[in-house]
Order: C-alpha cells, then structure tokens, then sequence
C-alpha cells in the first residue's frame, strides 16, 4: 500500500499543481492546490476514524509533493498548450482516484469497518482533496457531474471489500483492482460515458 499511497500523492499533487496553472495562480497558490489536493482526502478519513493524520508527523508525502511540483516545474508544464495539459491533467487525476481508493478502502479493512465503512473511506480518501481544490477554484467538483468519476472510487473500494471477504487480498489482486479502476475511469472519459441525469436541461 505505500507505494498506492506514494502514487497517489504524486498523481493528485501534479492535478493540484495543473488546475493552478490553468486558473492563473500564484506560485503559492499553485502550491496550495498541489498540498490540499494531494493530502486532503487522507486527512478527512483519519478524521473520521480518530487518527493522527500521517502526515502530521511522517514527512514522506510532503517530500513526495514537492518533488513533484518541482520536477512539474522542470520539465515546463506550466508553458504546455492547454489541450495536452488535459490530457495530463485526466491521467494524473485518474491515477490519484484509483490509487487513493485502495489506500483508503485498505483503512477501514485495518479498522474492521463493514461494507459502507470500507467503501466510504475509499471514496473519501479518493475525492476529498479533489473536492476542495475543485472548491477552493470556484469550479464544480467533478463527482458531482463527470463522467463515472466517484463511481470508479466506489467500484475499486467494494472490490477490495469482496477481496478480503474470500482472502484473496494480495499483490495480484491488488495490481488487478488498481489496473482495472484505471481502465474504467479513462474508458469512461474517452467515450464520455455518463450516469443518468435527472431534471430537464436549461434552454
């Protein structure tokens, strides 16, 4: 799990440091996004199950974001045409959620929480930091309207949930879930697949 957990924490801090980049931020700005992006779904699910966030005291993700903010810088992200910052943008992005919702699902199997618990936590590790740098930009979150998004977080959650239940918790399974998230999450985005919406569209 520490190498989702490092994954994770580079993926979403390169989405952070991208949605700064496309709003026009400063550079503490941009570093803000990257931070809250990268830690702030870990920190709402120690919360939730009255643990110190690691973060608090372990000084690897801090380490892990700003050195991917730093190779971002280096490698001139911030001077790339908008289109292929999307696309990097959508990877990035996709590869935090899945990563993230097996770090997360993996606490509530650590606190022998139940079906909900487990998914819950997935979820909220998944999308929380997504949902606050989405916030703090004036920008809908995207488990709110795109596509299949926090649906991939649930997806992957239960799986390890399922996993558990018949003990086949391992690399392999690991590995599958993990591809397999990631798959789907950028299936869905390249047929823009969508769950039903409700309600009549604006004229």
């Amino acid at each position: 799990m520490e190498w989702f957990s490092a994954i994770g924490t580079a993926a979403f801090a390169v989405s952070g440091y991208l949605v700064g980049i496309r709003k026009r931020l400063d550079v503490l700005g941009i570093l803000i996004l990257a931070v809250v992006t990268a830690i702030g779904g870990g920190i709402m699910r120690d919360v939730l199950v009255n643990r110190v966030p690691r973060v608090f005291f372990d000084y690897t993700n801090l380490a892990i974001i700003a050195a991917t903010v730093l190779l971002a810088w280096l490698l001139g992200l911030h001077r790339r045409r908008s289109r292929a910052l999307e696309g990097l943008f959508v990877v990035a992005d996709s590869l935090g959620l899945v990563a993230f919702s097996l770090t997360g699902a993996q606490v509530g199997l650590m606190f022998d929480l139940n079906a909900f618990g487990v998914v819950a936590l997935g979820f909220i590790t998944a999308v929380g930091g997504g949902v606050v740098r989405d916030m703090m930009v004036n920008d809908v979150p995207f488990i709110l309207h795109r596509d299949f998004y926090g649906t991939v977080a649930i997806v992957v959650a239960g799986g390890l949930w399922l996993f558990d239940k018949l003990g086949w918790v391992g690399v392999w399974s690991l590995q599958l879930l993990f591809w397999l998230g990631l798959a789907l999450r950028m299936l869905a985005h390249a047929r823009e697949i969508t769950l039903p919406k409700i309600g009549r569209r604006e004229q």
